[in-house]
């Protein structure tokens, strides 16, 4: 205390405010460029590996189960499709917690 039994110290406040701030910088850190681009890399692999995966598959089955159409382009399709629900469920889950 300063002299003053019913003030507060100055410089005491200054102290406690500002460690309040430092504890909630560090409780609820902002956004990181980093994270920002691991969710862009998690996203493109998750549409990448299930696209190529299906192309690889497409070219085995209409190597041995020829039909009117072809096998490769219809599970490239379906991988795109696959990809964006992930992605889109990966984008929601990173979405929810800020």
């Amino acid at each position: 205390m300063n002299g003053n039994s019913d003030k507060p110290d100055k410089p005491a406040e200054d102290i406690a405010r500002h460690a309040t701030r430092m504890k909630s910088k560090r409780e609820h850190p902002g956004p990181s460029p980093l994270r920002g681009i691991g969710t862009f890399g998690m996203i493109g692999w998750s549409i990448a590996v299930p696209t190529v995966g299906g192309a690889f598959l497409g070219l085995w089955l209409d190597r041995t189960a020829p039909q009117g159409f072809s096998w490769t382009i219809a599970l490239i399709l379906g991988g795109v499709a696959l990809g964006g629900f992930i992605a889109a469920a990966w984008i929601n889950k990173e979405g929810g917690d800020q």
